[in-house]
């Protein structure tokens, strides 16, 4: 067991490139992964869930390339309960300095029937595989998933059996967001108290938000006596998400005075990741998220600006520089150079090699050519630029648009597509409308735009706006981002970079590839 007894610590596992990858249309590229995974290395998170590695032959090499990278968390990768996923797993994770095996099953009435296995069937089963993983790895985790809807005296049988077999930590699900508070602190309290050998072990919470009270809930679970928070970033997973990080993390800091626990996480590098897992991901973080929302920090009524003036502690129970905001928002321009570049990057957690700020460098003066003022929140969207030269077929060369009251609105659209250049013109019911038709009369395809979403990312008539998009075919989901001057260019970078991660995923599910979609309804 890699983990110290201390009762006043709260480990902290970030499952963002597992769980939170499960969200539609958040999956992540190879180098993507490894990048967040350094993010969270890098800023104490304790365990990093890095994948599934039986879900494809990508998301193994994924965990794989993590486990070798890692410099001090713990790298976890996930199996379900049976040989073949534990050895797989293993097999990606086993060259981490600090490997663990995350091993799973249903033990409700509702996932019990999934694989139709009785409750000694099951047992059985557990006993076996936590055997298995314990016998490959010395730091074996167990998870009863719906632990929360499993009738009592089996959660303790089942947690008993995976104890005796060897696992150092025990998880206890809240796979779809069905506790409260009261119950998630009694239920981890019950099972310390009542299972054997319980006291010499780890036990973890993991909670979703479908009622929102996934913060909650984990919180009570370690007042009950849990000391390892499951988690990602921004929320980020399935359905209404999992517990924040970036919230658990925060709320012991600040409240140390009635939850007298402590993790290792750095909470001055919670902006950059939330930020980077955000552009990656392409699920903007809502303006009022608690903590790292655009408005976390920000004062429009009047007696709240007078109480700050006077005091910020009057209405502001955190600085922004706790989680990495920068408590100046000094304005670049055309004339500013790239030593000056770097240094404002740098100062908001992008750290850029030569060539990358070359790049950037370029962009940023066309962006100061076009805006006369370029903040913060305008560099921020300037790294999210949502696209990746290497592996984008589809790149907008030119595009003019016509729109006015009178008359359909044309869009003239010229693409790249495998590096050659296509032009068209299209009609439509408004310039993004066009826009979209003509990008779909040179690529012809049958995704649905389920999601578009505009916001200013600063004020003023020349503030960039920040595009989404969100795209299903046949199942696939994918997502898309960009900001532009231009709100249709913008739009249409946003579209075309959710083509290019749909046609990232079709490949990836053709016949005779080497990744093979798994059914993520059996994972918690």
């Amino acid at each position: 067991m890699t983990q110290t007894t201390d009762k006043d610590r709260v480990w902290i596992f970030d499952t963002t490139l597992r769980d939170g990858e499960q969200s539609p249309g958040a999956t992540m590229t190879h180098d993507e992964k490894l990048e967040i995974a350094g993010l969270l290395d890098d800023m104490g998170v304790d365990i990093i869930e890095a994948g599934f590695p039986i879900a494809s032959e990508g998301d193994f090499k994924a965990v794989s390339d993590i486990a070798k990278n890692a410099r001090n968390s713990v790298i976890c990768g996930l199996a379900r309960a049976n040989l073949t996923d534990i050895d797989r797993c293993w097999e990606a994770i086993q060259h981490a300095g600090r490997p663990r095996i995350h091993t799973f099953i249903g033990t409700s009435p509702l996932h019990r029937a999934i694989p139709n296995l009785t409750m000694d069937e099951m047992a059985d089963r557990i006993h076996e595989t936590v055997t298995h993983a314990r016998n490959l790895c010395d730091n074996v985790q167990w998870s009863p998933m719906d632990a929360t809807r499993t009738e009592w005296d089996y959660l303790c049988r089942v947690v008993e059996i995976a104890i005796k077999a060897g696992a150092s930590t025990i998880n206890i699900p809240d796979t779809v967001g069905y506790t409260a508070p009261v119950e998630s602190a009694e239920l981890i309290r019950r099972l310390i108290a009542e299972v054997p050998g319980a006291e010499d072990v780890i036990f973890a919470t993991h909670c979703h938000n479908d009622l929102g009270m996934a913060t909650a809930n984990s919180l009570a679970a370690v007042a009950g006596g849990a000391r390892q928070i499951e988690c990602t970033i921004n929320g980020l997973g399935e359905r209404a998400g999992n517990t924040a990080l970036e919230e658990v993390v925060m709320a012991l800091k600040v409240r140390h005075d009635i939850m007298p626990w402590r993790t290792g996480v750095d909470t001055t590098k919670i902006m950059n990741i939330s930020r980077r897992v955000a552009t990656v991901s392409g699920f903007p973080v809502q303006f009022n998220k608690a903590i790292v929302g655009k408005n976390a920090f920000a004062h429009e009524s009047g007696i709240h600006q007078d109480g700050m003036l006077k005091n910020p502690e009057n209405f502001e129970i955190m600085r922004p520089s706790d989680v990495g905001l920068s408590d100046t928002n000094l304005v670049m321009g055309k004339h500013s150079g790239r030593a000056a570049l770097r240094a404002k990057l740098s100062d908001l957690g992008f750290e850029l090699g030569d060539n990358q700020l070359k790049d950037v460098f370029v962009r940023f003066k066309e962006l100061a050519d076009r805006k006369k003022e370029v903040y913060d929140d305008d560099l921020v969207a300037l790294m999210r630029v949502g696209e990746d030269p290497e592996n984008d077929r589809l790149k907008i060369k030119s595009l003019a648009v016509v729109c006015g009251t009178d008359g359909p609105q044309k869009a003239d659209l010229v693409m790249a597509i495998d590096g050659v250049e296509h032009s068209t013109t299209q009609t439509g019911d408004g310039p993004v409308d066009a826009t979209f038709n003509a990008v779909k009369a040179l690529f012809p395809h049958d995704a649905q735009l389920q999601l578009y979403q505009v916001h200013a990312v600063t004020e003023g008539t020349d503030a960039q706006a920040t595009v989404s998009v969100r795209m299903e075919e046949d199942g696939r989901i994918v997502t898309g981002q960009s900001a532009d001057t231009d709100t249709v260019v913008a739009s249409a970078k946003a579209y075309v970079n959710a083509l290019n991660r749909l046609i990232v995923r079709r490949a990836k599910s053709a016949p005779g590839s080497d990744t093979r979609e798994i059914n993520w309804k059996d994972v918690s």
